[in-house]
Formats: structure tokens, C-alpha cells, sequence
């Protein structure tokens, strides 16, 4: 945890995510473009700074050991539903994104993303009616890879039951979980 370069007039931004080098970088970004930042690398620490009072902004991170961000974008919504939630993520997938904007988020982009992008995902209020939509279906592999992640929704994340739901023995499916996952 650390708190650094704190002005009265700057609106707070908490940054969750475990990898420590990218909330360095990013931290120093977003302090030159005037925010308070406060930093977590799990969860529980993120949990633990924000109990009584939410930032107005905050970066999480989707896959962290321990509790998944989307725990995190829950407690920050129900402490004040203004917070400007932006969740990163380097396992994309519709079912997590949807869950995150149901639980709170304002955004979610997939990683690598960078400080202007982050800032340019706070300030969207509204969908994009001139989002491209692509000519192309789904790979049979991501096709899965999504059908995979959104049963994990269902299942609360617990691989057991997930790969009960799948038929699939439970090694094999965090065999594919730790991969990449698949291109469109």
C-alpha cells in the first residue's frame, strides 16, 4: 500500500491490481494528470483502505490471487455508487465484462491499456451506437474459452464444479484456464 502526493484538490484514484511495476508506471501517470492515487495489490488490502469511504475513481485489476476484482467493484459500488470504476484485464472475456458493468464497473478494457485510455473509460457515461460490429463470428476456440468463463461466473469461480458442469476433469480445465485465451 502507498499513498503519495496528496493535493486537497485532486479527485483520489485507487489502483488494484498485483502487478507492481505496472502500478508504479501507472500511478505515476495519473498523478501528472492530477489524481490522488492509492495503490492495493489484492483485494482484501484494497478492501481494508476503502471501508469506510470509496475513491471517486478506481483501476482494478480482474485476476489477482485471492478474490477476483469483481469483489472489489461490488464493495466500492455499494459504499457509493459514483465511483468511476475502470476494470483491466489481460483474459478478456463478454461474460466477466458483463459482470463487471452489472456489479458497477463504468468500463472495462483488456490490458495493455494506458493512462489515456483509462482516463478516456472514465469519462464514457453512454454506449457507442457507432461501435463496429464485426462481420466475422467467434473462433470455435474462443467460443469456448467464453462459454468457460461464464460458466465460472455461474459457479461463483469454483473449478470443480464448473468442470462437473462441462464434463471435463478438473485438471483439464485449468489447463485451459492458464492459457491464453483464445484469439476471436
Amino acid at each position: 500500500m502507498n499513498t503519495t502526493l496528496l493535493k486537497e484538490d485532486y479527485p483520489d484514484l485507487l489502483i488494484v491490481d498485483d502487478d507492481e511495476l505496472f502500478t508504479q508506471v501507472l500511478a505515476k501517470a495519473m498523478q501528472k494528470r492530477g489524481f490522488n492515487v492509492t495503490i492495493a495489490h489484492n483485494v482484501s488490502d484494497a478492501i481494508a483502505m476503502t471501508t469506510e469511504d470509496a475513491p471517486e475513481y478506481a483501476v482494478i485489476d480482474l485476476k489477482m490471487p485471492g478474490d477476483s476484482g469483481l469483489t472489489l467493484v461490488k464493495h466500492l459500488n455499494q459504499i457509493d455508487g459514483q465511483t468511476r470504476i475502470v476494470v483491466l484485464t489481460g483474459y478478456a472475456s463478454i461474460a466477466t465484462a458483463v459482470e463487471a458493468v452489472k456489479l458497477g464497473a463504468t468500463h472495462y478494457l483488456a490490458k495493455p491499456a494506458d493512462a489515456d485510455q483509462i482516463l478516456a473509460a472514465f469519462e464514457r457515461t453512454e454506449g457507442d451506437t457507432d461501435t463496429p460490429v464485426p462481420n466475422t463470428a467467434l473462433s470455435v476456440n474462443r467460443m469456448e474459452w467464453e462459454h468457460i468463463q461464464r460458466l465460472l461466473q455461474e459457479n461463483e469461480g469454483n473449478i470443480s464444479a464448473t468442470a462437473r458442469s462441462l464434463n471435463m476433469h478438473r485438471r483439464t480445465l485449468q489447463r485451459k484456464l492458464n492459457k491464453y485465451p483464445a484469439k476471436k
